[in-house]
């Protein structure tokens, strides 16, 4: 294991951008990366928004040969507490496994990027975007073209039709969706759930779920699976 490059996490989401940003900083070579942090929902012990399974990112983890840093979220929760979560998290990674960087998948939102900016600021952490500012239609196809593979696990239905829960982020994916619709889902229109990918040393098995409307937004589970590696259509 390097000792002499930057020690990072990437914000682990379990979607296909977070994955992306993996690989990338693996390719660059820049900084060492050394896990996974994600944020689960106590109550559902689900990720927040993706709605995923912990036992799903916890193959993930698996699957890219990197420990999952945990930061459990009490429901519901505010901005307060979850702030203080993830400063509790960050300190504690800081020194158990001298983490110098956080790397997020973020695109172009740049008021979510001065918010992770601000929230680092004092951390003793340098926050990465590795994907700033890529073109998103671009992005999208270069993802898919390497072979990552992903589902669709939560869609905001004021956005994006409700059909689409549960679909493969693929090409044919990419070819239908309404154009004022970013192909990344980067304003919340969808989140995503990759199973394969460059970025892992196997493909983890899916199921298709049950797809359900909650709180405004309309979710497709997924299942630990023994398929075709999350091959089958919803």
């Amino acid at each position: 294991m390097s000792t002499n490059r930057p020690r990072a996490l990437v914000a682990w989401s379990s979607g296909k951008d977070s994955a992306w940003a993996l690989q990338v900083l693996r390719q660059a070579g820049e900084v060492e990366v050394v896990g996974l942090l994600t944020t689960f929902n106590e109550a559902f012990d689900r990720v927040a928004m993706h709605a995923v399974r912990r036992g799903l990112v916890e193959a993930q983890a698996r699957a890219a040969g990197l420990p999952l840093v945990n930061v459990p979220l009490p429901w519901p929760c505010s901005n307060a507490a979850y702030e203080e979560a993830m400063g509790r998290a960050l300190a504690e990674v800081r020194t158990q496994l001298q983490v110098t960087h956080v790397a997020f998948g973020d695109l172009f939102l740049e008021d979510v990027r001065q918010y992770r900016e601000s929230r680092m600021r004092g951390t003793g952490l340098t926050p990465l975007f590795p994907l700033w500012g890529r073109p998103t239609r671009t992005l999208a196809r270069e993802m898919v073209s390497a072979g990552l593979e992903a589902r669709i696990t939560c869609v905001d239905p004021k956005r994006l039709a409700p059909s689409y829960a549960g679909r493969l982020f693929d090409g044919n994916l990419l070819d239908e969706l309404p154009h004022e619709v970013d192909p990344c889902g980067e304003r919340g229109e969808f989140h995503t759930f990759a199973w394969a990918g460059p970025m892992f040393a196997y493909p983890i098995p899916v199921s298709p779920g049950e797809v359900v409307t909650r709180d405004g937004f309309v979710f497709a589970d997924l299942l630990p699976g023994t398929d075709n590696h999350g091959a089958i259509e919803a």
